[in-house]
Protein backbone atom coordinates (compact mmCIF):
# COMPACT_ATOMS: atom_id res chain seq x y z
CA UNK A 1 0.00 0.00 0.00
CA UNK A 2 2.85 2.17 0.80
CA UNK A 3 4.73 1.52 -2.38
CA UNK A 4 1.62 2.22 -4.24
CA UNK A 5 1.49 6.00 -2.80
CA UNK A 6 4.92 6.42 -3.04
CA UNK A 7 4.65 5.52 -7.00
CA UNK A 8 1.35 8.20 -6.91
CA UNK A 9 3.44 11.22 -5.43
CA UNK A 10 5.96 10.22 -8.30
CA UNK A 11 3.45 11.19 -10.66
CA UNK A 12 2.28 14.70 -8.82
CA UNK A 13 3.47 17.61 -10.80
CA UNK A 14 5.66 19.96 -9.41
CA UNK A 15 4.23 22.92 -7.27
CA UNK A 16 5.97 25.53 -8.55
CA UNK A 17 6.43 29.61 -6.86
CA UNK A 18 7.40 32.34 -9.32
CA UNK A 19 9.09 35.42 -8.63
CA UNK A 20 10.01 38.45 -10.76
CA UNK A 21 11.22 42.46 -10.58
CA UNK A 22 9.76 45.74 -11.36
CA UNK A 23 12.61 47.57 -12.11
CA UNK A 24 13.08 51.05 -14.05
CA UNK A 25 12.49 49.36 -17.57
CA UNK A 26 9.51 46.98 -16.72
CA UNK A 27 7.10 48.11 -15.10
CA UNK A 28 4.15 46.43 -13.03
CA UNK A 29 1.90 45.42 -15.61
CA UNK A 30 4.69 44.14 -17.88
CA UNK A 31 5.99 42.07 -14.97
CA UNK A 32 2.97 40.87 -14.78
CA UNK A 33 2.85 39.24 -17.79
CA UNK A 34 6.06 38.28 -17.76
CA UNK A 35 4.97 35.82 -14.96
CA UNK A 36 1.76 35.20 -16.95
CA UNK A 37 4.09 33.79 -19.73
CA UNK A 38 6.89 32.26 -17.06
CA UNK A 39 3.48 30.40 -15.84
CA UNK A 40 2.80 29.26 -19.18
CA UNK A 41 5.97 27.90 -19.78
CA UNK A 42 5.79 25.88 -16.20
CA UNK A 43 2.46 24.52 -17.15
CA UNK A 44 3.86 22.98 -20.68
CA UNK A 45 6.49 21.38 -18.54
CA UNK A 46 4.11 19.84 -16.55
CA UNK A 47 4.23 22.29 -13.49
CA UNK A 48 1.29 23.93 -11.21
CA UNK A 49 1.90 27.51 -10.14
CA UNK A 50 0.44 28.20 -7.05
CA UNK A 51 1.40 31.66 -6.33
CA UNK A 52 3.69 34.18 -7.50
CA UNK A 53 5.66 37.31 -5.87
CA UNK A 54 7.04 40.56 -7.44
CA UNK A 55 9.39 42.96 -5.91
CA UNK A 56 10.08 46.51 -6.90
CA UNK A 57 13.94 47.05 -7.31
CA UNK A 58 16.31 49.75 -9.29
CA UNK A 59 18.35 46.25 -10.51
CA UNK A 60 18.30 42.71 -9.23
CA UNK A 61 20.06 41.98 -6.35
CA UNK A 62 23.34 40.27 -6.97
CA UNK A 63 23.87 37.50 -4.32
CA UNK A 64 19.87 36.50 -4.46
CA UNK A 65 17.84 38.59 -7.31
CA UNK A 66 15.66 39.85 -4.38
CA UNK A 67 15.58 41.55 -1.70
CA UNK A 68 16.55 40.13 2.17
CA UNK A 69 12.83 41.26 3.42
CA UNK A 70 11.12 39.42 0.56
CA UNK A 71 13.50 36.49 0.25
CA UNK A 72 12.02 35.96 3.48
CA UNK A 73 8.71 35.60 2.99
CA UNK A 74 9.45 33.48 -0.43
CA UNK A 75 11.06 30.94 2.16
CA UNK A 76 8.26 30.83 4.58
CA UNK A 77 5.60 30.18 1.69
CA UNK A 78 7.78 27.83 0.43
CA UNK A 79 8.07 25.51 3.61
CA UNK A 80 4.57 26.44 4.73
CA UNK A 81 3.08 25.44 1.42
CA UNK A 82 5.84 22.58 0.97
CA UNK A 83 6.30 23.81 -3.13
CA UNK A 84 8.87 21.87 -5.15
CA UNK A 85 11.01 24.72 -6.65
CA UNK A 86 10.76 28.44 -7.23
CA UNK A 87 11.32 29.93 -10.66
CA UNK A 88 12.63 33.48 -11.68
CA UNK A 89 12.53 35.54 -14.28
CA UNK A 90 15.64 36.21 -15.73
CA UNK A 91 18.85 34.01 -15.81
CA UNK A 92 20.37 33.94 -12.24
CA UNK A 93 24.56 33.76 -12.49
CA UNK A 94 25.98 31.00 -10.44
CA UNK A 95 26.57 32.47 -7.15
CA UNK A 96 22.79 33.75 -7.34
CA UNK A 97 21.58 29.75 -7.51
CA UNK A 98 23.86 28.77 -4.93
CA UNK A 99 22.56 31.24 -2.52
CA UNK A 100 19.35 30.78 -3.39
CA UNK A 101 19.36 27.00 -2.90
CA UNK A 102 20.60 27.31 0.48
CA UNK A 103 18.03 29.88 1.58
CA UNK A 104 14.94 28.24 0.70
CA UNK A 105 15.55 24.65 0.41
CA UNK A 106 14.37 23.43 -3.13
CA UNK A 107 15.21 23.67 -6.47
CA UNK A 108 16.13 26.73 -8.16
CA UNK A 109 15.10 27.26 -11.87
CA UNK A 110 15.67 30.13 -13.86
CA UNK A 111 13.78 31.40 -17.21
CA UNK A 112 16.68 29.90 -19.51
CA UNK A 113 16.75 26.60 -17.54
CA UNK A 114 12.97 26.28 -17.48
CA UNK A 115 12.80 27.12 -21.78
CA UNK A 116 15.57 24.63 -22.03
CA UNK A 117 14.16 21.62 -19.80
CA UNK A 118 10.82 22.53 -22.22
CA UNK A 119 13.33 21.83 -25.50
CA UNK A 120 14.70 18.83 -24.13
CA UNK A 121 11.32 17.58 -23.77
CA UNK A 122 9.72 18.48 -26.82
CA UNK A 123 13.04 17.31 -29.21
CA UNK A 124 12.01 14.18 -31.21
CA UNK A 125 14.54 13.77 -33.70
CA UNK A 126 18.43 13.10 -33.21
CA UNK A 127 19.13 16.84 -34.96
CA UNK A 128 16.60 18.75 -32.02
CA UNK A 129 18.60 16.72 -29.53
CA UNK A 130 21.78 17.34 -29.86
CA UNK A 131 20.79 21.04 -30.52
CA UNK A 132 19.35 21.35 -27.05
CA UNK A 133 21.90 18.77 -25.75
CA UNK A 134 24.53 21.43 -27.06
CA UNK A 135 22.60 24.73 -25.18
CA UNK A 136 22.13 22.86 -21.88
CA UNK A 137 25.69 22.04 -21.63
CA UNK A 138 26.82 25.60 -22.54
CA UNK A 139 24.24 26.73 -19.98
CA UNK A 140 25.50 24.28 -16.89
CA UNK A 141 29.24 24.78 -17.82
CA UNK A 142 29.71 27.93 -15.64
CA UNK A 143 27.23 26.86 -12.88
CA UNK A 144 29.43 23.44 -11.86
CA UNK A 145 29.46 24.87 -8.65
CA UNK A 146 25.87 24.15 -8.20
CA UNK A 147 25.43 20.78 -5.92
CA UNK A 148 26.78 18.22 -8.99
CA UNK A 149 27.26 14.46 -9.29
CA UNK A 150 30.32 13.26 -10.37
CA UNK A 151 30.39 13.46 -13.87
CA UNK A 152 33.28 10.95 -14.11
CA UNK A 153 31.89 8.00 -13.32
CA UNK A 154 30.47 8.85 -16.78
CA UNK A 155 33.47 8.20 -18.60
CA UNK A 156 34.82 5.83 -16.39
CA UNK A 157 37.36 7.75 -14.13
CA UNK A 158 40.74 5.84 -14.64
CA UNK A 159 43.63 7.57 -15.75
CA UNK A 160 41.50 10.02 -17.08
CA UNK A 161 41.62 12.77 -13.54
CA UNK A 162 44.77 14.71 -13.56
CA UNK A 163 47.56 15.00 -10.97
CA UNK A 164 45.95 17.62 -8.36
CA UNK A 165 42.77 17.90 -10.62
CA UNK A 166 39.87 18.29 -8.33
CA UNK A 167 36.18 16.98 -9.05
CA UNK A 168 34.71 20.28 -10.04
CA UNK A 169 37.78 20.82 -12.47
CA UNK A 170 37.44 17.58 -14.12
CA UNK A 171 33.57 17.87 -14.13
CA UNK A 172 34.40 21.49 -16.44
CA UNK A 173 36.63 19.14 -18.41
CA UNK A 174 34.44 16.59 -18.89
CA UNK A 175 31.35 18.99 -20.19
CA UNK A 176 34.05 21.12 -22.54
CA UNK A 177 34.76 17.45 -24.01
CA UNK A 178 30.89 16.97 -24.42
CA UNK A 179 30.41 20.83 -25.96
CA UNK A 180 33.06 19.66 -28.48
CA UNK A 181 31.48 16.37 -29.54
CA UNK A 182 28.66 17.70 -29.67
CA UNK A 183 29.61 20.80 -32.04
CA UNK A 184 31.12 18.76 -34.50
CA UNK A 185 27.89 16.24 -34.57
CA UNK A 186 26.19 19.59 -35.44
CA UNK A 187 28.55 20.55 -38.09
CA UNK A 188 28.10 17.37 -39.81
CA UNK A 189 24.52 17.52 -39.12
CA UNK A 190 24.47 21.22 -41.13
CA UNK A 191 26.11 20.00 -43.70
CA UNK A 192 24.01 17.38 -44.05
CA UNK A 193 20.78 19.53 -43.88
CA UNK A 194 22.18 22.22 -46.48
CA UNK A 195 23.02 19.49 -49.21
CA UNK A 196 18.71 18.50 -49.14
CA UNK A 197 17.92 21.84 -49.20
CA UNK A 198 20.33 21.98 -52.47
CA UNK A 199 18.52 19.02 -53.25
CA UNK A 200 14.90 20.39 -53.29
CA UNK A 201 15.89 22.70 -56.44
CA UNK A 202 15.07 25.99 -57.17
CA UNK A 203 11.29 25.96 -56.14
CA UNK A 204 10.54 29.38 -53.82
CA UNK A 205 10.44 28.95 -50.89
CA UNK A 206 7.95 30.43 -48.03
CA UNK A 207 8.52 30.08 -43.96
CA UNK A 208 6.56 30.60 -41.39
CA UNK A 209 8.00 32.40 -38.06
CA UNK A 210 6.46 33.75 -35.27
CA UNK A 211 5.58 33.98 -31.70
CA UNK A 212 5.52 30.74 -29.73
CA UNK A 213 2.02 29.17 -29.86
CA UNK A 214 0.19 31.51 -32.04
CA UNK A 215 -0.83 28.79 -34.74
CA UNK A 216 1.85 28.27 -37.25
CA UNK A 217 1.43 24.71 -37.21
CA UNK A 218 -2.17 24.91 -37.79
CA UNK A 219 -2.10 26.92 -40.29
CA UNK A 220 0.76 24.82 -42.01
CA UNK A 221 -1.45 21.48 -41.58
CA UNK A 222 -4.29 23.58 -43.34
CA UNK A 223 -2.30 24.89 -46.18
CA UNK A 224 -0.10 21.55 -46.59
CA UNK A 225 -3.23 19.57 -45.96
CA UNK A 226 -0.37 17.80 -43.51
CA UNK A 227 -0.54 16.44 -39.61
CA UNK A 228 1.99 18.24 -38.20
CA UNK A 229 2.05 18.37 -34.19
CA UNK A 230 0.07 21.17 -32.84
CA UNK A 231 -1.15 22.13 -28.90
CA UNK A 232 -2.12 24.90 -26.95
CA UNK A 233 1.41 24.75 -25.41
CA UNK A 234 4.50 26.82 -26.02
CA UNK A 235 7.18 25.04 -28.23
CA UNK A 236 5.30 22.76 -29.73
CA UNK A 237 7.53 22.58 -32.70
CA UNK A 238 10.64 22.31 -32.83
CA UNK A 239 12.04 20.78 -35.33
CA UNK A 240 11.28 22.51 -39.05
CA UNK A 241 9.19 20.76 -41.29
CA UNK A 242 9.17 21.24 -44.65
CA UNK A 243 6.14 20.74 -46.94
CA UNK A 244 5.59 20.97 -51.47
CA UNK A 245 2.70 23.28 -51.53
CA UNK A 246 0.76 24.10 -54.70
CA UNK A 247 -1.68 26.76 -55.02
CA UNK A 248 -4.00 26.34 -58.45
CA UNK A 249 -0.67 25.54 -60.29
CA UNK A 250 2.00 27.13 -58.55
CA UNK A 251 4.30 24.37 -56.56
CA UNK A 252 5.95 26.03 -53.45
CA UNK A 253 7.91 24.68 -50.45
CA UNK A 254 6.50 26.17 -47.11
CA UNK A 255 8.12 25.53 -43.56
CA UNK A 256 6.99 25.79 -39.77
CA UNK A 257 9.73 26.86 -37.76
CA UNK A 258 10.50 27.17 -34.30
CA UNK A 259 8.44 29.64 -32.08
CA UNK A 260 10.03 32.39 -30.97
CA UNK A 261 9.72 34.02 -27.24
CA UNK A 262 10.47 36.96 -24.72
CA UNK A 263 14.29 36.88 -23.56
CA UNK A 264 15.30 33.74 -25.95
CA UNK A 265 18.38 32.18 -24.33
CA UNK A 266 21.15 33.34 -26.82
CA UNK A 267 22.66 29.37 -26.49
CA UNK A 268 19.53 27.91 -27.95
CA UNK A 269 19.66 30.56 -31.04
CA UNK A 270 23.15 29.51 -31.66
CA UNK A 271 22.37 25.64 -31.16
CA UNK A 272 19.37 26.24 -33.39
CA UNK A 273 21.10 28.42 -35.89
CA UNK A 274 20.83 24.92 -38.60
CA UNK A 275 17.02 24.83 -38.02
CA UNK A 276 16.82 28.88 -38.43
CA UNK A 277 18.16 28.60 -41.94
CA UNK A 278 15.21 27.90 -43.26
CA UNK A 279 14.20 31.63 -42.63
CA UNK A 280 17.48 32.78 -43.97
CA UNK A 281 17.33 30.89 -46.81
CA UNK A 282 13.79 31.80 -47.91
CA UNK A 283 12.28 33.86 -50.48
CA UNK A 284 8.84 34.74 -48.48
CA UNK A 285 8.18 34.94 -44.52
CA UNK A 286 5.05 34.47 -43.48
CA UNK A 287 4.82 36.09 -39.90
CA UNK A 288 2.31 34.95 -38.47
CA UNK A 289 0.67 37.03 -35.33
CA UNK A 290 -1.86 35.88 -32.42
CA UNK A 291 -4.74 38.91 -32.81
CA UNK A 292 -5.43 38.24 -29.82
CA UNK A 293 -2.95 38.47 -27.49
CA UNK A 294 -3.10 41.10 -25.21
CA UNK A 295 0.38 41.53 -26.31
CA UNK A 296 0.94 40.99 -29.58
CA UNK A 297 2.52 43.78 -30.68
CA UNK A 298 5.24 43.04 -28.18
CA UNK A 299 5.66 39.74 -29.97
CA UNK A 300 5.85 40.95 -32.97
CA UNK A 301 8.87 43.18 -31.87
CA UNK A 302 10.90 40.06 -30.45
CA UNK A 303 10.17 38.47 -33.35
CA UNK A 304 11.79 40.99 -35.48
CA UNK A 305 14.22 41.31 -32.77
CA UNK A 306 15.21 37.72 -33.67
CA UNK A 307 15.25 37.44 -37.33
CA UNK A 308 17.72 40.29 -37.12
CA UNK A 309 19.48 38.46 -34.82
CA UNK A 310 20.06 35.42 -37.45
CA UNK A 311 20.67 37.77 -40.54
CA UNK A 312 16.89 37.40 -42.08
CA UNK A 313 15.08 40.83 -41.09
CA UNK A 314 15.40 41.86 -45.07
CA UNK A 315 12.90 39.49 -46.32
CA UNK A 316 9.55 40.65 -47.70
CA UNK A 317 6.85 39.67 -45.03
CA UNK A 318 3.15 38.80 -45.38
CA UNK A 319 1.32 39.59 -41.66
CA UNK A 320 -0.93 36.98 -40.97
CA UNK A 321 -3.10 37.64 -37.73
CA UNK A 322 -4.03 34.85 -37.06
CA UNK A 323 -6.98 33.56 -34.02
CA UNK A 324 -9.55 36.32 -35.11
CA UNK A 325 -12.36 34.39 -33.73
CA UNK A 326 -10.43 34.37 -30.18
CA UNK A 327 -10.15 38.64 -30.50
CA UNK A 328 -12.71 40.11 -27.94
CA UNK A 329 -14.22 43.57 -27.97
CA UNK A 330 -15.47 45.55 -25.34
CA UNK A 331 -17.36 48.32 -26.30
CA UNK A 332 -16.97 51.94 -24.22
CA UNK A 333 -20.00 53.82 -23.09
CA UNK A 334 -19.96 57.30 -24.57
CA UNK A 335 -19.39 59.32 -21.24
CA UNK A 336 -16.36 56.87 -20.19
CA UNK A 337 -13.49 59.21 -20.09
CA UNK A 338 -10.69 55.98 -19.39
CA UNK A 339 -8.02 55.79 -21.81
CA UNK A 340 -8.63 53.54 -24.92
CA UNK A 341 -7.00 50.37 -24.42
CA UNK A 342 -6.73 47.25 -26.63
CA UNK A 343 -9.80 45.79 -25.42
CA UNK A 344 -12.00 48.80 -26.30
CA UNK A 345 -10.54 48.43 -30.42
CA UNK A 346 -12.78 46.74 -32.53
CA UNK A 347 -11.39 44.37 -34.78
CA UNK A 348 -12.01 46.59 -37.85
CA UNK A 349 -10.56 49.86 -36.34
CA UNK A 350 -7.43 47.34 -35.26
CA UNK A 351 -7.24 45.92 -38.93
CA UNK A 352 -7.76 49.77 -41.00
CA UNK A 353 -5.06 51.23 -38.28
CA UNK A 354 -2.31 48.22 -38.66
CA UNK A 355 -3.11 47.90 -42.44
CA UNK A 356 -2.05 51.99 -42.76
CA UNK A 357 1.00 51.49 -40.84
CA UNK A 358 2.89 48.81 -41.45
CA UNK A 359 4.49 48.15 -44.97
CA UNK A 360 4.00 44.36 -44.88
CA UNK A 361 0.75 43.44 -46.73
CA UNK A 362 -1.70 42.15 -43.88
CA UNK A 363 -4.07 39.67 -43.69
CA UNK A 364 -6.44 38.86 -40.62
CA UNK A 365 -7.96 35.07 -40.48
CA UNK A 366 -8.45 31.92 -38.11
CA UNK A 367 -6.67 28.97 -39.18
CA UNK A 368 -9.17 27.49 -36.43
CA UNK A 369 -12.55 28.59 -38.57
CA UNK A 370 -10.78 29.05 -41.60
CA UNK A 371 -12.39 32.54 -41.64
CA UNK A 372 -10.55 34.59 -44.56
CA UNK A 373 -8.35 31.55 -45.35
CA UNK A 374 -9.59 31.53 -48.87
CA UNK A 375 -8.10 35.76 -48.71
CA UNK A 376 -4.83 34.05 -47.51
CA UNK A 377 -4.30 31.81 -49.76
CA UNK A 378 -4.77 33.98 -52.86
CA UNK A 379 -2.46 36.87 -50.97
CA UNK A 380 0.66 33.70 -50.48
CA UNK A 381 -0.17 33.06 -54.10
CA UNK A 382 0.35 36.25 -55.34
CA UNK A 383 3.76 36.62 -53.94
CA UNK A 384 5.35 33.30 -54.04
CA UNK A 385 4.34 34.24 -58.02
CA UNK A 386 6.11 37.05 -58.26
CA UNK A 387 9.25 35.56 -56.91
CA UNK A 388 8.82 32.63 -59.37
CA UNK A 389 8.24 34.94 -62.23
CA UNK A 390 11.49 36.76 -61.42
CA UNK A 391 13.17 33.34 -61.42
CA UNK A 392 11.41 31.54 -64.37
CA UNK A 393 11.09 34.60 -66.53
CA UNK A 394 10.23 32.51 -69.52
CA UNK A 395 7.65 29.47 -67.39
CA UNK A 396 4.60 30.07 -69.99
CA UNK A 397 2.33 28.20 -67.82
CA UNK A 398 1.75 30.49 -65.74
CA UNK A 399 0.00 32.88 -68.00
Amino acid sequence: MLEKKENSLKHQPERAVLVGLITADIDRKKAEEYLDELAFLVQTAGGVVETRFLQALSTANSKTFVGSGKLEEIRQYVKAAEIDLVVFDDELGPSQIRNLEKMLECKILDRTNLILDIFAKRAQTAHAKVQVELAQYQYLLPRLTRMWTHLERQRGGIGLRGPGETEIETDRRIIRDKIALLKKKLVQIDKQKATQRKNRGKLVRVALVGYTNVGKSTLMNLISKSDIFAENKLFATLDTTVRKVVIENLPFLLSDTVGFIRKLPHGLVESFKSTLDEVRESDILVHVVDISHPEFEDQIKTVNETLAEIGAADKPVIMAFNKVDAYTFVEKEEDDLTPVTKENISLEELKTSWMAKDNHPCIFLSAKTRENFDAFKNLLYKHVREVHVIRYPYNDFLY
